[in-house]
């Protein structure tokens, strides 16, 4: 009998947060590490988002993301295509760090089940599901 697949890392982006975020993910066992962790502070304050996605994709980390305006912004889309990251982003502003954390953890099922396939794409996470935002 084989083991089960490991689940992936996942990269959370600089607009969920350094602390938050990533601890309630973390308390629901997901393999987490920031953009801080990975740059260090304060580069990861200064690291160009098309910089980051590349570097996650790179890694074979799915990316977690706040970004209402991601399928308007044609750099990072490039970026997202040229080096096939997996993105899972949640497009509603003003969400608490709380709400943001349920959502990807509400989601957990979903988002396994997609990062099991190549990229590029940009899911939109929801209340109680994902959708494909892209391609």
């Amino acid at each position: 009998m084989s083991q089960p697949e490991k689940p992936p890392r996942f990269f959370i982006d600089r607009s969920l947060g350094r602390k938050a975020v990533p601890e309630a993910l973390r308390a629901d066992d997901w393999d987490v590490i920031t953009l801080a962790e990975h740059y260090g502070m304060p580069a990861d304050e200064q690291i160009a988002d098309t910089d980051w996605i590349k570097e996650a994709a790179k890694h074979g980390w799915p990316i977690l993301m706040k970004d209402k305006r991601i399928r308007h912004r044609h750099a990072e889309i490039t970026a997202v295509t040229e080096h096939k990251a997996r993105c899972f982003v949640v497009t509603r502003g003003g969400l608490p760090s709380a709400d943001l954390a349920q959502r990807f953890i509400a989601n957990k099922a979903a988002i396994l089940t997609a990062v099991a396939e190549p990229g590029p794409y940009i899911y939109s996470v929801q209340t109680g599901r994902i959708s494909r935002l892209y391609p």
